[in-house]
């Protein structure tokens, strides 16, 4: 099978009502590879009255398939997985050039989207309602679950697969008709995925994709339609806080996974090679343009000397190249725009006495590169420690007490994901009780998996994605009907 994407057919138009279509007004979007600034291809650039179409199109689809029997919806969820199971080397090829991720990095990525097909084509068929008397012994009551309605969906750049699929698979399993709008620095990968749904069986119109360079007129106009009555957004706050104002316009129900500043603290009873070994995950996956990335990383100090050393001896280690590039450890970032916030945040920390330790001096050649950096003796009140960094930066802080670090550790306005390194499960969960955050790693440095419920407490987020009966939740109303006796 050939894994080199053809980039040319997954950038034929806008996806409507199951067929690609120019944008009305024939305007295009250029998809740029961060890994050397040149033009991959373009695709359609989305006017209003294209919104318009695809709500349209949902609509049309709305009936036919909610009331698709569940056994159906779920074998079509099934064969997605399969597809993308099959052509999962093309898929990460294809998310690497776009995103410029290591193609280590969107493997792993590809593997990760296609599960909440399989986990979501098995809860298709698992909506059950409930079935009681009520306490005054009156009447029945019985609770249906029905789909919510036409959902848009608005996705990142940073994961163009999974998190796509992380909100269409359950969308689709509970009988909603979607609208995705995918970030247009990365739409190749839905359009591509796109293609692969109506290959295994979505019915036209079930899922419409729109990419634009308006997406607040865009996003305005479909949320103002009252036949849209879901709107499930991944990406910053302060967008997100936007959108909200929005559909609170027409009362719309919100799903949203924000922004995220993890703390990642190790007890200096820890295992010093494997909270390396998490510290490497949590902070360089995806280069560490992740929300969960580690963002703050605190050690107590009788293990802080040996931490920092061994954290820069790997860091340093890091091959940074193309994301393309099978032996790339680290891609470039995403655009150029992104290194400059990096290099202003490392450079306010250097000023306010952060002590570089590795990396810090990008070198100017093509393509969006930064190094892999260490800072030490991070101030606890600087730019870096109440943003998110969104890349391969790890600054490094020393604390004495569990109260202390607890305490830094709450304070932020994000509460997306910790992380926690102590051989001492008693201290590790009652840390983990006391830290604000939606998302624990134990001893662990991943914490994203489609049977749990990802998401996170304060302005990192409102509800859940994945999870045994979290992620379909959203996507249903309950319905209670009181029946007689």
């Amino acid at each position: 099978m050939n894994t080199q994407p053809d980039i040319k057919s997954f950038s034929k138009g806008l996806y409507i009502d199951g067929a690609w279509r120019p944008g009305s007004a024939g305007g295009t979007i250029d998809v740029v590879d961060p890994s050397t600034e040149a033009v991959l291809t373009s695709v359609a650039d989305a006017t209003v009255d294209d919104a318009r179409a695809a709500v349209d199109a949902a609509a049309n689809a709305a009936h036919g398939w909610r009331t698709t029997a569940p056994r159906k919806r779920s074998e079509i969820l099934r064969r997605c997985f399969e597809l993308m199971t099959e052509r999962a080397e093309m898929l990460a090829t294809l998310i690497s050039m776009e995103n410029g991720k290591a193609l280590r990095d969107a493997r792993g990525e590809v593997a990760y989207a296609a599960e909440f097909f399989r986990w979501n084509a098995e809860e298709a068929v698992r909506i059950t309602g409930e079935f009681g008397t009520a306490p005054a012994g009156t009447n029945r009551i019985i609770v249906d679950y029905e789909p919510i309605g036409i959902c848009l969906l608005i996705t990142p750049w940073n994961f163009p697969a999974a998190m796509a699929t992380r909100k269409i698979a359950p969308a689709l399993a509970a009988g909603c008709t979607v609208i995705l709008k995918p970030a247009s620095e990365t739409p190749l990968t839905a359009y591509a995925l796109a293609a692969l749904y109506a290959e295994a069986g979505v019915p036209p119109g079930v899922v419409n994709v729109l990419t634009t360079t308006n997406p607040g007129g865009l996003t305005e106009e479909i949320l103002g339609d009252q036949r849209v009555r879901k709107l499930s957004f991944t990406g910053s706050t302060g967008v997100g806080r936007t959108l909200l104002a929005e559909a609170s316009k027409t009362v719309i129900s919100c799903s949203m996974e924000l922004g995220g500043n993890a703390p990642f603290i190790v007890f200096d009873d820890a295992d010093l090679n494997a909270a390396l070994d998490g510290a490497m995950v949590a902070k360089m996956r995806n280069a560490g343009e992740a929300c969960t990335a580690a963002n703050r990383i605190y050690v107590q100090s009788g293990l802080y000397d040996a931490f920092v050393d061994g954290l820069a001896a790997r860091m340093s280690a890091l091959k940074v190249g193309a994301g393309a590039d099978p032996e790339t450890e680290c891609g470039p970032m995403i655009t150029q725009k992104a290194v400059d916030k990096i290099e202003g945040l490392v450079r306010d920390a250097l000023d306010n006495g952060a002590r570089l330790v590795c990396g810090g001096t990008p070198e100017k050649n093509r393509g969006f590169f930064y190094p892999p950096t260490v800072l030490a003796e991070v101030p606890t009140a600087i730019e870096m420690t109440h943003e998110e960094i969104f890349g391969p930066v790890a600054p490094v802080t020393k604390f004495e007490t569990e109260d202390e670090v607890v305490g830094l550790a709450n304070n932020t306005e994000y509460g997306l994901a910790a992380y926690i390194y102590t051989k001492d499960i008693s201290k590790g969960l009652r840390v983990s009780s006391a830290v604000e955050a939606g998302m624990i790693g134990l001893n662990r440095g991943l914490v994203s998996d489609p049977a749990a419920p990802f998401g996170g407490y304060k302005q990192s987020g409102l509800g859940r994605e994945g999870g045994q009966h979290h992620g379909i939740a959203e996507f249903m109303e309950a319905k209670y009907i009181a029946s007689s006796l």
